[in-house]
């Protein structure tokens, strides 16, 4: 599985609204210059995270977007999943159980795709906005992607 550029991006867009939490709205023309993200695709994706409720909006003079909830409560494993639906590998179906598999290690292997769905998700769910914003600023180091799980 490779998360895709709106799971990229909405990733991008929320740690900048955490990086500069002010406290008022910003604006989507902001977000996109900060993030060299095209300002159209974004609020597309901001309406989405809108709808998934991990952002709130306000019109007019001032208005723009803000967190609906901490950066502590918001996941990298929830923003994925609000713009591209579950994480998994792939949709091959649940393996047959009590040895009703119909095609020969089939079974095995939709286990194993299912296992490795669930490390991805646990793994995504392990990074809270707050976290990445503290690896950001270089309060934390970043993770070693040689070390695997």
């Amino acid at each position: 599985m490779a998360v895709s550029t709106r799971g990229d991006y909405a990733s991008r867009a929320l740690l900048s609204l955490t990086l500069n939490d002010e406290g008022l709205p910003t604006s989507v023309r902001d977000i996109a210059t900060r993030t060299g993200l095209p300002q159209p695709y974004l609020e597309q994706i901001l309406l989405t995270l809108k709808g998934a409720g991990l952002v709130k909006s306000k019109r007019g003079v001032g208005g723009g977007y803000v967190l609906a909830k901490s950066p502590e409560e918001i996941t990298i494993g929830a923003v994925v999943r609000a713009v591209d639906g579950p994480i998994v590998l792939g949709d091959f179906g649940l393996p047959h159980h009590n040895n009703a598999c119909d095609h020969e290690g089939q079974c095995v292997l939709l286990s194993i795709w299912g296992d490795v769905s669930v490390l991805m998700q646990k793994r995504l769910d392990s990074y809270t906005l707050a976290e990445v914003a503290d690896l950001t600023k270089a309060k934390k180091q970043w993770p070693d992607s040689n070390s695997g799980i």
